[in-house]
């Protein structure tokens, strides 16, 4: 049976996860468009947060402040590949908060809880014409994890990290009380929370800024066979302010030199005779083989696409992970028979993962996403080349603001704008090693000034990884709060002694 499993992982995946992502999305769906539209969400929060606040002061009662809590959502329910280890010794609390609670469009604010999802956001926004000025490409991506830990999109060159779009956070800290904060507010603590990773307490809402949106991305595609052309353009149109500066901008490489470069600005309406794509209608082509297909036809494109179809453009494939799952599920049989069905549930896949399969992705794959100097791009692309060997590789240009109150992440004097390398797949160098690799990775990272998304695993020491992140405000502030006993620091949470 195991063997089974491993060799037809793909055929499992179509005949049993996909229906029952189906039915589970299905339902889902239905769910919170009935919470919404009823406005049941906002009468139950109160009670949800005091039921968190009372299981906090339970364990003060119970372990004698001894034991750290953590939540007691289930590691194969995250969208990390990797599984926390540290849940099986800690205190779990139970922080059942998945839905949106108001839409306050004279402020330009949607009040949300942690678990409330990108994909779920985005359908209940849209149509009252509006969006989040942030949206993560995937749409199972929660609120609370993009916060405590790292979120991105190709709109964060002009509004940053998913933490900067942040209006207010409240949290349930160590002794059980509920605190709100913002910049006006409680702003230390404002500021220590994202990055955190749930060390100074349990997010349960966040007020985030929300933009008018409109109907279509246009989007223009311009293809280079030069890495240097690229990076030039890329850098251009990057550094541009943001009144001047196109609404998305995102990168494809996919290899050493070839790439293509995307650029997108809202619009009302598709002009006439102009290209409409609905790009993630299941018939169609995995996004990123679309972009493929461009750069092989070596001429600029550009379309209009869905407002939602483009924020969510990598979630059918999840980037291109899919092919090490379903490796016929770019194939238009498989597009138009099952297409429908697409993409099968993340936590799902980790449910029914095995324990060989586990063991291949840890010692064969690489989930990685790297936060580095704009300026230092073509040096690491190359350093990336010469050590993972991956294509394609996601680019994406993200402003890192300099805060009046500084949190773990810090750019550089005159270095606030960073790019996201995203290496998601399976290295092509000669005796990969996981842990020596992404050890090199991680000193380069130091060296350049940059970071690494908590998501992914790290091989860091505890004192290198401080040296990447600083932990100022946090140390300060996990003493303040009581925080120190009650809940881990992040590098107990993300180090790979941490999770398998």
């Amino acid at each position: 049976m195991l063997n089974f499993l491993i060799k037809y992982r793909g055929l499992f995946v179509v005949l049993f996860l996909l229906p029952a992502s189906l039915v589970f999305k299905a339902y889902m769906s239905t769910r919170n468009r009935l919470v919404f539209w009823l406005n049941s969400a906002p009468d139950k929060h109160d009670d949800k947060v005091k039921k968190v606040q009372q299981q906090v002061k339970a364990w003060q009662q119970k372990t004698g402040g001894e034991i750290p809590m953590c939540t007691a959502r289930p590691g194969w329910q995250t969208m990390s590949h990797k599984q926390g280890n540290y849940k099986k010794t800690h205190y779990q609390v139970n922080v059942n908060l998945m839905d949106i609670l108001e839409i306050d469009e004279k402020k330009g604010t949607v009040r949300l809880e942690p678990m409330t999802n990108m994909g779920q956001i985005s359908a209940l926004l849209k149509p009252l014409g509006w969006s989040l000025a942030v949206v993560p490409e995937l749409d199972a991506l929660t609120v609370g994890g993009l916060i405590n830990g790292f979120g991105i999109e190709s709109s964060s060159h002009k509004y940053g990290l998913f933490q900067s779009i942040c209006e207010s956070l409240e949290i349930v800290t160590a002794d059980g009380e509920l605190v709100k904060c913002s910049k006006e507010e409680n702003s230390e603590l404002f500021y220590a929370i994202p990055w955190s990773y749930g060390s100074l307490g349990f997010l349960v809402c966040a007020e985030i800024k929300i933009i008018p949106s409109k109907d279509y991305v246009q989007l223009s595609y311009i293809p280079f066979k030069s890495k240097l052309a690229f990076i030039e353009r890329f850098t251009e149109e990057s550094l541009k302010p943001a009144n001047e500066a196109y609404d998305f901008i995102e990168g494809l490489m996919y290899s050493e030199h070839e790439g293509v470069l995307m650029l997108g600005n809202f619009s009302d309406k598709v002009p006439s005779g102009k290209t409409k794509n609905a790009i993630n209608n299941f018939w169609k082509p995995w996004f990123y083989e679309h972009v493929r297909d461009i750069l092989k036809q070596d001429k600029e494109q550009e379309e209009w696409i869905p407002l939602r179809h483009y924020y969510h453009r990598h979630t059918r494939s999840l980037f291109w992970e899919m092919t090490l799952i379903i490796p016929f599920g770019n194939s238009p049989w498989f597009r138009y028979l099952l297409g429908w069905m697409s993409p099968p549930e993340v936590s799902l896949l980790k449910l029914t993962q095995t324990e060989a399969l586990h063991k291949l992705y840890d010692t064969h794959h690489m989930d990685q996403d790297f936060l580095l100097p704009l300026s230092n791009l073509d040096k690491s692309l190359s350093y990336f080349k010469q050590e993972v060997d991956f294509h394609p590789l996601w680019l994406c240009p993200m402003r890192v603001f300099d805060t009046p109150i500084r949190g773990m992440v810090n750019p550089q004097p005159n270095q606030q704008m960073f790019v996201d390398v995203g290496i998601y797949g399976e290295p092509n160098v000669e005796n990969y090693n996981s842990k020596q690799t992404t050890r090199k990775l991680e000193a380069f990272m130091r060296e350049m000034g940059g970071f690494q998304a908590l998501y992914a695993d790290t091989f860091q020491t505890r004192e290198e990884f401080r040296k990447m992140f600083d932990h100022t405000l946090l140390d300060k502030l996990r003493v303040q709060t009581g925080a120190t006993k009650a809940f881990p620091e992040p590098f107990d949470k993300v180090s790979r002694a941490a999770r398998t």
